[in-house]
């Protein structure tokens, strides 16, 4: 996919700490994009974090709070603004303990005016959110591989609460309304401009100024640090080449103790550690350790570049020169600071207020040029992000038809050329071709039929088991949703399921069927994959088309038999369901669906509906399961599956028999001479 290029970006919360670092660096680097900076000034926002853009044409500052859904949408439409970096949120964990409802109101609801507002204009391209990786909770201490995007979120305190709750939000509108959203998720960040609430900064000060350095609890917590314009470099890349609907990490894997960071604070200023450090109570929760996948964000190329040593003698360097950067700080040094109502610093170092914008009185002002989006676009935008499909299986039926659906739809797509059971050649197609979700309609079921695997078990298991996990394991690493086409044939009638009954298998059932080699890999694989919550496992039965030359139609096949056994089953037309299957990608459903029409029907039924509509010479007879036995190797597998799961996320499915109408036999209906 293109890199993109916006033009106009309202930039939230950018005289804070991080977003002043992104902003300058975008009005550094890109003097063709418009940049309006949106910030409220509070108690951690300084107006000087931007003197670096104060005199650049392409800058413009708004003094004015996210929550304001007036003068949010004044600017998006008097500013043309086309894409959003929304880092305005409050962050100090500390201060959610004693405020918690002052975040919601900030982190949630201030999240929530944005993305309304976007969705009435709908003339944004891409919403991109700040997110922290505290969403995740608390990494176990003895991991060795951090939190992959699509890891679970478990926020443990009021903050991450709050940001996890604005994610969600995100997540909704880009789904519901097609917004094209983005998320980060970082590690700890440090380096010039920091408000002093702030570890770092806050034992640099301390330092400076001969006091204790505290430390919350023994100081053995785990954190991450990475340093602000590294940090910078990262937005600017997940801004161009970031995909929409997708997840990004922000991460290092040098991990550090803060007590070990105080001691390397205290080597810089030629402390003694045991002298000057103090320990004090720790906050309620104090997580253990953050620790991150950032392999993510580095298949776009972006990397660290600022080693620990550098970046903490940098920082040191800075707030020796500037030392009286935000003022009277005492209330940020304590070692449990809170610091909501303390208001910001709204002057540059020369004493004017804002420069090249509207003026810090913007609330007002807007009132009076108030523009009511809602009159001009009455119905919600239709466009939805942007889709791009990679299908294993090219030379497969199945994986064939999906291309044309795709083709048919407009969707973008691509084949993959690596080989399931290499794990390198699927990172490669992931990395070249960047897919919004992967298809994997791949796998051995034999030629002519399952028989061959009983005969060919180590490539039977190479692709279905060994194949089949690396590439939902690898997809999981990159953020994304595989759609797996399985099998239903793990199922056998018996007691509790007897033929005839009705009562189907549901997607939770243990399977019962181990006749044969192929249908053991697939039971033993469907197993494994339900570890990974970035799976949706189809369970394809005797695949049906309205394609009759075909040799794996199930029409077909029983079309060109001898004789057969004449027993009801579960079945799927692939002309009704697979493009359900795209829409289910669409949705991102996951967990296990029994992909198949509702009902059954009987291989003489089906053979009796060829008679009327295709061949009325067409004959056949029928033998027993005893008889097929003697001619085949391997067992078959008969069962009626319940898809009342399917049925209830898709109501106009058809039942089998309708369907088999409908799609196969109607189009190919032979006409009397």
């Amino acid at each position: 996919m293109a890199n993109y290029t916006p033009k106009n970006i309202l930039i939230t919360g950018a005289a804070g700490f991080i977003a002043s670092h992104v902003a300058n660096r975008l009005i550094r680097n890109y003097p063709d994009y418009k940049i309006v900076v949106l910030d409220k000034l509070d108690y951690c926002s300084n107006l000087k974090n931007l003197l670096p853009s104060r005199s650049s044409a392409n800058f413009k500052f708004v003094k004015g709070d996210i929550g304001s859904a007036d003068l949010v949408n004044f600017l998006l439409i008097t500013e043309s603004i086309d894409t959003i970096m929304h880092f305005a949120a409050q962050t100090h964990v500390d201060n959610s303990f004693g405020n918690s409802f002052e975040f919601t109101k900030n982190n949630i609801y201030g999240t929530h005016v944005l993305l309304e507002a976007c969705k009435v204009t709908g003339q944004i391209r891409r919403f991109i959110h700040v997110s922290t990786d505290e969403v995740y909770g608390e990494t176990d201490e003895d991991a060795v591989v951090g939190n992959h995007e699509a890891s679970q979120l478990l926020p443990t305190n009021p903050y991450s609460a709050t940001k996890a709750g604005a994610e969600m939000l995100v997540m909704a509108y880009g789904r519901s309304y097609g917004l094209p959203v983005i998320t980060t998720r970082g590690n700890n960040v440090y380096g010039p401009n920091q408000f002093p609430e702030k570890l770092i900064p806050k034992l640099i000060l301390l330092a400076m100024k001969g006091k204790p350095l505290p430390i919350h609890g023994d100081g053995s917590n785990v954190r991450s640090y990475l340093y602000c314009e590294d940090v910078a470099e990262a937005f600017e890349v997940v801004l161009h080449k970031g995909e929409i609907g997708h997840v990004y990490n922000i991460g290092t894997k040098k991990e550090r103790r803060v007590i070990d960071v105080v001691k390397d604070v205290c080597q810089l200023f030629s402390l003694d550690p045991e002298a000057v450090i103090k320990f004090v109570e720790n906050r309620p929760f104090n997580d253990q350790r953050y620790f991150l996948d950032d392999q993510k964000l580095k298949n776009l190329g972006w990397s660290e570049r600022t080693s620990w040593e550098e970046g903490l003698k940098k920082t040191m360097d800075w707030y020796l020169k500037n030392p009286e950067w935000w003022g009277d700080v005492s209330g940020a040094l304590l070692p449990h600071p809170r610091m909501l109502m303390m208001p910001g610093i709204e002057r540059f170092c020369d004493g004017s207020e804002d420069s090249n914008g509207v003026s810090s009185n913007a609330d007002s002002l807007v009132q009076n040029k108030m523009v009511d989006p809602v009159q001009k676009t009455t119905n919600p935008p239709t466009s939805k992000p942007s889709l791009k499909f990679l299908i294993y299986g090219r030379t497969g039926w199945i994986g064939g038809l999906l291309g044309k659906i795709c083709e048919k739809q407009g969707i973008a797509y691509e084949y993959g050329s690596g080989r399931l059971e290499e794990r390198s050649t699927l990172v490669a197609d992931i990395q070249r071709i960047k897919p919004t979700h992967v298809f994997n309609a791949a796998g051995v079921t034999g030629r002519p039929n399952v028989d061959w695997c009983e005969d060919h078990r180590t490539e039977t298991i190479k692709t279905n088991v060994t194949g089949t996990l690396t590439l939902a394991d690898v997809c999981r690493q990159n953020g994304l949703l595989m759609m797996n086409f399985a099998t239903g044939c793990i199922f056998e009638y018996d007691a509790e399921h007897p033929e005839g009954s009705g009562v189907g298998f549901k997607e939770e059932d243990t399977p019962n069927f181990a006749g044969s080699f192929y249908s053991k890999t697939k039971a033993m694989v469907e197993e494994l994959l339900k570890e990974y919550d970035n799976v949706c496992t189809l369970r394809v039965r005797m695949p049906i088309s309205s394609d009759l030359s075909n040799p794996r139609n199930f029409i077909t096949k029983i079309s060109r038999y001898n004789k057969v056994v004449n027993i009801p089953n579960s079945m799927t037309v692939l002309d009704e369901l697979l493009p359900i299957a795209v829409e289910m990608a669409k949705r991102n459903l996951r967990g296990i669906y029994n992909f198949t029409n509702p009902g059954v029907v009987s291989h003489n039924e089906i053979l009796e509906m060829y008679k009327e509509y295709i061949d009325r010479d067409f004959k056949y007879s029928n033998f027993t399961l005893e008889e097929q036995a003697k001619v085949i190797v391997a067992a078959r597998s008969n069962n009626e599956m319940d898809a009342s799961k399917l049925k209830n996320e898709f109501p106009e499915l058809l039942s089998i028999k309708d369907s088999l109408i409908k799609y196969v036999f109607e189009p190919n209906k032979k006409t009397s001479a």
